[in-house]
């Protein structure tokens, strides 16, 4: 090369480097940082006027509800009958005495189980089931022969633990439904508090994936009366639920004449749920049918959806057969399907309300309304016969309904990420009764707030799309390039966008975009509320965290957005978003080029095993191992933060310390932040998490220089 060619050369390369980079901050200073904090819930919130309607329902039928205006808070009272409205400052303008605080514990609260009938409680002491007569405070014992790690009615599901009784009273508060759960043969969990003197050793049962045998659920029937166990004829099953990791009592249904008791067993693999049937007096057990998949079964989202109706020898059944989330009915004398309830390319997520002599059921679905985002959750009803699916709710957006006890009426509220709430209220038939509230964001637009920008893009294959958000600067200039950073939370039981409806603030996304950076959520393939097909894309390898999938809708968006700058990505998230960053940098190390990995199940063979059995299967030679983040470790080329609390009882710290000790082997430079004492959230020190993942970010990936120790929480 001639040296004034290469003269020439090197000066163009100076000019373009210096252009790409003059438009970027050399430092970003604390104004900056609060501008951007202004952003953050606690600011937008307060805004925000007459945002959604949450009813106080009153004996009569009628409701009462609270509401933020701009002179104040405004209490009113809803007549239902009518929905005429009267306000007023306060509840003694309504008419209204101000509710007693505190109260008894309900069925499902504190660690005592009150009976339907309000007279007695049940609650555990020393590994047995006491029962408690409210009245007289007499406490009499039930059960004699638990044991440390063979209790009655004992909460534990590996990060889930509590001292509560897990029961299920019979409808004439007689019986409780529950469980001797043996534990006895589980590997323990231990964590260690960080103070002066002696630490605090935390020891726990906690199953994981390549144990043996898990958790044993001995089933059994207490007459509290009587004082008598009654034990289930049958081998005792797996700690298993059909819709979470917890022990649920929505697998479990009484009749209403508290004789019989329906419950589901479900298998270790979750490939199969058999619904049985138990006489209450003598513990027989019959096996109704089986429901076999070869993935995952679940029984829908939100709420496990089937019923038992004794009367009428039926039940109500949730499967995904057809590919979509559906409702069948049942014949227990049989055991064969009557016939299919809902059909349709949508998902049943959540039954709300059956009316079992009118013979209708009120229910959520995803998907059905043609042209809208099909995680919108919208209303309907049905007859057990399939005839007369009715939309109740038609606007298009994502409905949050709340029904009146008394099963008239129900308050809808309505919105999108991109459109304020508007709550309605109707009745069973979906018949407006009254407009309530429509959210007013005057006041945050004047601030220069924005809302995100629904998007839609192309899976990696091209065959779905796929739906998310997107948050810009304020005060976007779409001459310069943003560096974009990828929120990721892969699922596969939710995805990262969560709820659809609209919220001011979504953590702090629209904060770290004021830093100048375009952030990205994008809900990849194997996440849920779609297709089983879909939801199952990635089932057996759960490392694939739907990563393909967010490179190729960034690239897209790219495209049509030429301010973004696909050269400089990247990503973060927590928990199993923090799974999901640690192997962005490992194994896409030439597209993802700094990552905040926050409290990750780095390897599932490390984490509770429910969690990798649901959505892995059992662990079988080197499928979970080839899975594990550290063994790629040795890939990392960007610049990578990872944080955990050193007392996270949901995922150990231990899965980071693995990727950690893969990190150093490999001789690679990396930034580590434990949290002493904090848990899985980190409590009190997010804010501060909050802090040095922007400071990460401006520094790593934006090119700045952040400000000095700036405090998020002032």
């Amino acid at each position: 090369m001639k040296k004034s060619t290469f003269l020439i050369f090197a000066a163009l390369m100076v000019f373009f480097t210096q252009n790409a980079f003059s438009q970027q901050p050399s430092a970003l200073t604390a104004a900056d940082y609060e501008k951007a904090a202004k952003m953050l819930g606690q600011n937008t919130a307060p805004l925000v006027f007459r945002n959604g309607v949450r009813p106080m329902f009153l004996p009569n039928g009628n409701f009462y509800y609270e509401v933020q205006t701009p002179s104040g808070n405004e209490f009113v009272l809803v007549d239902t009958a009518n929905g005429s409205k009267k306000t007023a400052k306060d509840l003694a303008g309504l008419g209204i005495q101000q509710p007693a605080g505190g109260g008894p514990a309900g069925r499902f609260g504190g660690l005592a189980t009150r009976s339907p009938d309000g007279k007695k409680e049940v609650f555990i002491k020393d590994w047995n089931l006491w029962v408690r007569d409210i009245a007289s405070k007499q406490e009499t014992q039930l059960t004699t022969d638990g044991v440390q790690d063979f209790g009655y009615a004992t909460d534990n599901a590996g990060w889930r633990r509590s001292d509560r009784a897990v029961v299920f009273w019979s409808p004439d508060s007689k019986k409780v439904a529950t469980f001797q759960q043996d534990q006895r043969h589980l590997s323990d969990m231990y964590l260690v508090t960080t103070n002066v003197g002696a630490p605090k050793l935390e020891q726990w049962k906690y199953p994981l994936p390549g144990d043996k045998e898990i958790a044993k659920l001995h089933r059994v029937i207490i007459d509290v009366e009587n004082k008598k166990v009654i034990r289930f004829k049958m081998d005792p099953d797996e700690h298993r639920g059909t819709l979470s990791d917890d022990i649920s009592l929505g697998d479990m249904r009484w009749s209403e004449d508290s004789t019989t008791f329906a419950f589901i067993s479900s298998s270790r693999d979750h490939k199969s749920a058999k619904l049985r049937i138990a006489t209450a007096a003598t513990g027989d057990v019959r096996d109704v049918f089986e429901e076999l998949v070869k993935t995952q079964y679940e029984s829908g989202q939100g709420r496990e959806n089937w019923e038992y109706y004794p009367g009428t020898n039926e039940a109500i059944w949730y499967s995904e057969r057809d590919d979509w989330g559906h409702l069948y009915l049942y014949d227990l004398t049989t055991g064969k399907p009557k016939h299919q309830i809902t059909k349709g390319s949508f998902v049943v997520t959540r039954i709300r309300k059956i009316d079992e002599k009118a013979r209708v059921i009120w229910f959520e679905a995803n998907g059905r309304e043609a042209g809208r985002d099909p995680y919108f959750t919208h209303f309907y009803s049905i007859g057990f016969d399939g005839n007369n699916l009715k939309l109740l709710t038609p606007e298009d957006g994502n409905h949050q309904v709340m029904l009146s006890p008394d099963g008239r009426y129900f308050v809808d509220n309505f919105s999108k990420p991109d459109v304020p709430v508007t709550a309605v209220l109707r009745d069973m038939s979906g018949n407006m009764v009254a407009e309530l509230e429509k959210g007013d964001v005057s006041k945050l637009m004047e601030t220069g707030w924005k809302p995100p920008t629904p998007i839609t893009v192309k899976s990696r294959d091209g065959k779905w799309d796929l739906y998310g958000l997107m948050f810009t600067p304020t005060n976007l200039d779409r001459s310069k390039k943003y560096p974009v950073v990828n929120y990721v939370y892969p699922g596969p039981q939710g995805g990262g966008v969560g709820g659809r409806s609209f919220s001011p603030s979504r953590g702090d996304h629209q904060a770290l975009a004021e830093l100048g950076f375009v952030v990205v959520i994008i809900d990849g393939t194997c996440n849920p509320d779609r297709s089983k097909t879909f939801h199952d894309l990635c089932y057996g390898n759960m490392a694939d965290n739907t990563l393909e999938d967010q490179i190729a809708g960034i690239k897209q968006l790219a495209q049509k957005n030429t301010y973004m700058d696909v050269s400089r990505v990247g990503i973060w998230g927590h928990s199993g978003g923090g799974f999901a960053t640690a192997a962005a940098l490992f194994k896409y190390p030439d597209f993802y080029k700094v990552g905040v990995s926050q409290s990750g199940n780095h390897d599932n063979r490390n984490y509770e095993d429910d969690w990798g059995e649901r959505y892995i299967g059992l662990l079988e030679g080197d499928n979970y191992e080839k899975q594990a983040n550290q063994i790629y470790a040795k890939n990392l080329k960007g610049k990578l933060l990872i944080a955990h609390g050193n007392m996270d009882n949901n995922v150990p710290p231990y899965n980071t310390y693995l990727v950690v000790d893969a990190l150093i082997k490999a001789n690679k430079d990396f930034d580590l932040l434990i949290f002493p004492n904090a848990r899985h959230g980190y409590g009190s020190d997010n804010t501060y998490m909050m802090r040095r993942r922007w400071d990460y970010f401006v520094k790593h990936l934006l090119g700045a220089e952040p400000p000095k120790e700036y405090n998020l929480g002032r």
